[in-house]
Formats: structure tokens, sequence, C-alpha cells
């Protein structure tokens, strides 16, 4: 194991200048479709599924241009406000469709989205990780110590909501709509600071235990020399573009879902997953085929991380301002089975250390599956 500086060798922090370098100019041609749909969803004289197809293009750019700005904002501030940014805007587009999903009061899209992102940074992320760079590279070595606190804390986080998801199916009589509340806002509390302690492990007192195998020397890095300003412009208005078009793919999902014959659970953890999950999914793919197995599985786990013990707890403390009585933790039996099985298989296929294309053929292929079942779901008349 290297004691290479910590932010060059973070996962989370994702200091990582390759990163940078995986924003194409090629995909800025998407944002024109940012304006055709807002101009489609005023006219509304097409199907929302057409709307809904523009905003879902529309919306990959922005997020290339999210994980950009906070590389660039990093390199200024150092590894630890770097992790910071990393894991609250990493994963900003996931938090949008959330919100714009809650305050519309479509609360089952909204537990789908949450499972749905972690489905797909398991799977999808790590899955094609570890089969492109295994084809590439026929077998890749990593960190397994690294894997294995991202495991259990994923294994933990499942337990979190499983548990509450329980209770609330046991007692929902009327009489105890305040207990629900009571313990939704602890469990929240409880993940929250949970998610704060692991930054501290992670960024502070045991940043080796995430330090990366085999780390290319800084001569063979470009590193990234962009302005802070320039940083902080590109991720507020990144973030603006996100925010305006998960609003539009929100409103026109549930009709494009009718449509399309898709279930709402369908669109929320399969469709707007992907769509939300592009860019880190993007960068993790990215990592594998160049070699660098360390930041791919740290940028899939810690996605995943992020979502459970942040965005998840988060949506509970902030529906009463958006308008909602309440968010409750509660998940359907189907949904915590699906993430039960994704966090069982990711935690067997990654923690030996070593990875290759099987490993994630393996995990596409409980995907697929998880896909199909939820795509024969039959959908609700609206």
């Amino acid at each position: 194991m290297t004691d290479k500086p910590y932010p060059d060798t973070h996962p989370v922090a994702g200091a990582s200048p390759l990163r940078s370098s995986l924003f194409r100019p090629s995909l800025l041609w998407l944002m024109v479709l940012a304006p055709i749909a807002a101009g489609l969803d005023r006219a509304g004289v097409l199907p929302a599924g057409v709307v809904f197809f523009c905003a879902a293009l529309a919306i990959v750019p922005f997020a290339k241009l999210i994980v950009q700005g906070t590389e660039q904002v990093a390199a200024h501030t150092g590894a630890t406000v770097g992790g910071l940014l990393n894991a609250t805007f990493g994963n900003l587009p996931e938090l949008i469709i959330a919100m714009v999903a809650l305050r519309a009061g479509l609360l089952e899209m909204v537990r789908a989205s949450i499972v749905g992102a972690l489905l797909a940074n398991l799977l999808v992320a790590l899955g094609f990780s570890f089969l492109l760079g295994g084809l590439r590279h026929h077998s890749q070595k990593y960190n397994p110590e690294a894997v294995r606190t991202y495991s259990s804390t994923m294994v933990l986080a499942w337990i979190s909501l499983a548990l509450p998801s329980a209770f609330h199916r046991a007692l929902e009589a009327e009489p105890h709509l305040g207990v629900h509340a009571t313990l939704d806002l602890i469990v929240a509390v409880v993940l929250l600071g949970l998610y704060g302690l692991f930054l501290l492990y992670s960024l502070r007192t045991h940043p080796e235990t995430f330090a990366e195998l085999n780390a290319p020397s800084s001569g063979e890095e470009t590193h990234d020399h962009s302005s802070l300003a320039r940083g902080v412009a590109t991720l507020l208005l990144a973030s603006l573009g996100a925010a305006w078009m998960s609003e539009l793919l929100v409103g026109a999902a549930e009709q494009a879902g009718h449509s399309l014959g898709m279930s709402q659970m369908f669109m929320g953890l399969i469709v707007l997953a992907l769509v939300g999950g592009a860019a880190e999914s993007g960068s993790a793919i990215a990592m594998g085929r160049a070699n660098r197995p360390d930041l791919s599985i740290g940028i899939a786990l810690g996605s995943c991380v992020q979502i459970a013990l942040f965005v998840a707890p988060l949506l509970v403390l902030v529906a009463p301002v958006m308008g909602q009585p309440q968010f409750r933790l509660v998940f359907s039996q189907a949904e915590m089975w699906m993430l039960f099985g994704a966090v069982l298989l990711g935690a067997t296929v990654a923690t030996a250390g070593q990875s290759n294309w099987f490993k994630g053929a393996q995990l596409l292929a409980l995907y697929l599956i998880i896909a199909a079942i939820l795509y024969l779901i039959p959908a609700t008349t609206p």
C-alpha cells in the first residue's frame, strides 16, 4: 500500500485530476436540448415522453459539469473541503430530482429514485468498471481495506432503511402516525451523524485506509489549473441547469411512464436513477478502463454512502419545508430485497481486492434481472 499524499489517493474526495479530463466537449451539444425541452413543455403540443427524453439527455452535460466544477474548487480548497464538496455535489442531480419529485408529491417515485441510485452505483457503475477494466487489463488489484469500509457502511445503511420500513408496515393505524414521524426523525439524525463521522474517518483520522494501490506518479497525471472563480461559476451554473431540467424531467415522468406502459417504480428505480447518476457512473467506468480501480470503486461506492447516509435522511428533514407533512422511510419489501441483493453481491465480489471481467458481468446480470422485473410491473392508471 502506498503512502501517496491524500489529495491524490482518496477516492471519496474525488480530487483526481483525471476525472476532470473525462468531460468531453462533444457532450456540450446536448445542452441545446434544454431550451427545446422547456419550449415543448410550455407548448404542451407533444407527448410528455418527448419532453422527458429531451430533458433526460440535457441533464447529462450539466451533471458532468457539476463533477468538473467540484474538482476545480477542490483543487484550491484542499482534501477536507474537497471531500465534502464531492460528497455534496457529486450526487446533486439525484438530490435535485428527489426534491423536485418530493415537492410534486410523488413520494413513491422519490423512494424509488433513492433505491435506484444505490442500485445503479452498486451494479451498473461498478459492474461496467469491472467488466471493461477486466477486458482491457485482464485483472485489476485494489485496496481491499477501503472496500470493506464501504461495504460495512452500506450493510448498516440497508439495515437502517429496512428496519423503519418494517416498523411502519407493522403499525399502519392512524393513532401511530406520531410514532412514525418520531422514528423517521431519529433515524434521519443518526444517519446524518454517521455520515459526518464517515467524512471525519476518511478525510482526517484514517485517510490511509483509502490509499490507492499502484497510484501513478504525479508526472502521469494532467493537473487542472482552472481558477477557483471559474470552478465556482461552473458549479453554480451547472447546478441551476440541472435543477431546471430535473423539474421538467420529474414533471413529465409520470405521464411519460403511463404513455410508455411503465410503472412509477420503474421510472424511479431505473430511468431517473440512470439519468441522475450519469456523471458519477461515467467517471467510475472511465477510471476502471484507465486501470484506476481504487478510484473507480471509490466513486461508485462513495456515491452509495452519500446517498444512503445523506440524501435519504435529508429528504426526511426538508419534507415539511417543501409542503409535504412527512417523508416516511417506508420502502417496499421488493425494494429492500433488491437493495439487499445488490449490497450482498457487491460486497462479495469486491472485497477480495482483485477484479476481473466476470465479476462485472455478475453485477450487470443482477441489474438486468431487476430491470426486467420492474418493467413487467403494470403501470397504474392515471
